[in-house]
């Protein structure tokens, strides 16, 4: 996407990114106050003794990865076009304020970030998506089940 040549294309892909950036930033704060208010049950027994001690401490460290990452992902983003000068007007219709004041050194610093926070979050969904798939067909421990009944 921001390979392409300065288009109308161009620009309805990059507010596309951005609707679904700040699409995915509420819908992470949506999801933070019902954790926050509807604990995670602990793990079962017959998994946590089955799990050596590092896949217990991956396991607490990602999930807590994968929520400020929820977070930080938009956010540098919705920073790093502000910084640039464009607006996030959401779905076309409502203005957002913006994070920062235009800035070009600022923007500039900030696109790696946002990159490569980006990447993180999309290699730790992966990594799991294949705990999960681990745990459902090479464990069989029912983990899986718990999670869909549970949530």
């Amino acid at each position: 996407m921001a390979d392409l040549p300065f288009s109308p294309s161009r620009l309805k892909l990059f507010n596309w990114h951005k609707w679904a950036g700040i699409s995915i930033l509420a819908l992470s704060a949506v999801r933070l106050l019902w954790r926050l208010t509807h604990p995670a049950p602990a793990l079962p027994g017959n998994i946590v003794q089955a799990m050596p001690d590092w896949q217990l401490k991956a396991h607490h460290l990602t999930h807590i990865a994968l929520y400020a990452l929820f977070f930080v992902v938009p956010l540098i983003g919705w920073a790093y076009t502000s910084a640039t000068g464009f607006p996030v007007v959401l779905f076309g219709q409502y203005p957002l304020p913006d994070l920062v004041g235009p800035d070009k050194a600022l923007a500039a610093l900030l696109k790696p970030w946002h990159q490569i926070s980006a990447y993180t979050l999309a290699i730790l969904a992966a990594l799991h998506i294949a705990a999960a798939l681990k745990h459902q067909l090479v464990d069989r421990d029912g983990l899986l089940q718990r999670m869909s009944l549970r949530g």
